[in-house]
């Protein structure tokens, strides 16, 4: 029987199948370099000595700001464990413990994140991205069929198996990710602020459209190397977000199919009701076409205004950067949701 159980936050898993060693994982990996880091985690890449296979090793903080954070660290194992039977989310090696961190090894994908097709120079043909956009969605609705939501879906959370030409997708950190439909209703204010839902910012009920909200800015900047919400100040970013500021214009979408400028419309409408499952997302005819590969990429209009799209990222954090845990110490604290605290880019699930 399965152990695992919700602990008494809503949506959080508890008890893990996976066994968390506490022999020194230097006996067992060799680390050949750091691939990112964050105010409270680290990945690196490692060698299985035995094998010779390469992995990403994460590791985790267990006390962040004089909390006890064990818990949370596990709960992200429980998700990997109940998500881990599908090629289009990272899967869970094993798990190591020390005196201060829990450290998880996870599957390596060498191709980097689909960001940096984001801001490149150079777009992506649309029959590629189409096949992108298709098996993040596949990996999206393998967790919602199990109730998982996760709550972080951006472009430097969807790592690529390699980089050119692109190759398949695998959805990482789940650090924030919930279950659905234990404990009534979700409400929490967490995510990043470019890529997160209304909803979430209105501290209204969380549900698996949220995700799909994600999914439809991640769409929008890979046909056009724009992020659609991304303002000056963090203020003119929530608001955007809340007040669904998106730029259709002829100039954003000079060389995007019409199709393609249907199905980010359909996904980013305020209402969590109206958009369409993961599954319906699928069997859109922008993704359900079988166009051809187009040879070349596409070049990119402007970049002037795809430098507002926020960095990868492992790019240096600020001075006193904040995890990005919550947006909130209080999320009940409504009256100061455009006073957020910098967050840190963050190491996650295998980025590499």
């Amino acid at each position: 029987m399965s152990r695992r159980r919700l602990d008494g936050r809503s949506g959080l898993l508890g008890d893990v199948q996976t066994a968390v060693n506490t022999e020194p994982i230097e006996a067992v990996y060799e680390f050949t370099g750091e691939l990112g880091r964050g105010k409270f985690a680290v990945v690196r890449r490692c060698v299985e000595k035995a094998t010779g296979k390469v992995f990403a090793a994460k590791f985790l903080r267990k006390r962040r700001r004089g909390r006890d954070c064990r818990a949370d660290v596990l709960h992200e194992m429980a998700v990997l464990e109940l998500a881990h039977d599908n090629p289009r989310v990272v899967n869970l090696h094993a798990a190591y413990e020390t005196d201060h961190d829990i450290i998880l090894v996870l599957e390596y994908a060498a191709g980097g994140e689909i960001f940096d097709h984001c801001v490149s120079e150079e777009l992506l043909p649309e029959a590629q991205i189409t096949r992108l956009i298709r098996q993040t969605l596949e990996g999206v609705q393998h967790l919602h069929n199990r109730n998982l939501v996760h709550l972080d879906l951006k472009p430097q959370n969807i790592l690529l198996t390699h980089q050119s030409p692109p190759g398949d997708i695998k959805i990482v950190d789940f650090g924030m990710s919930r279950r659905l439909g234990t404990t009534g209703e979700l409400r929490e204010i967490l995510g990043t602020p470019e890529y997160v839902a209304p909803e979430i910012l209105n501290y209204e009920p969380i549900s698996t459209a949220s995700d799909l909200w994600s999914v439809g800015v991640i769409s929008y900047m890979l046909v056009t190397g724009e992020s659609p919400f991304v303002g000056e100040n963090k203020q003119e970013t929530y608001l955007n977000v809340s007040q669904v500021n998106v730029d259709y214009s002829s100039e954003a979408f000079a060389r995007v199919s019409e199709l393609a400028v249907d199905f980010v419309r359909k996904l980013l409408v305020k209402a969590p009701e109206d958009r369409p499952s993961a599954a319906e997302c699928i069997s859109h005819p922008w993704l359900s076409q079988q166009p051809c590969l187009s040879p070349e990429p596409v070049p990119v209009l402007s970049r002037g205004t795809r430098e507002r799209c926020s960095g990868s990222k492992w790019a240096a954090p600020p001075e006193d950067p904040e995890d990005k845990e919550n947006f909130l110490d209080s999320p009940r604290a409504r009256a100061k949701r455009f006073r957020f605290e910098e967050e840190t880019p963050a190491a996650v699930d295998g980025d590499i």
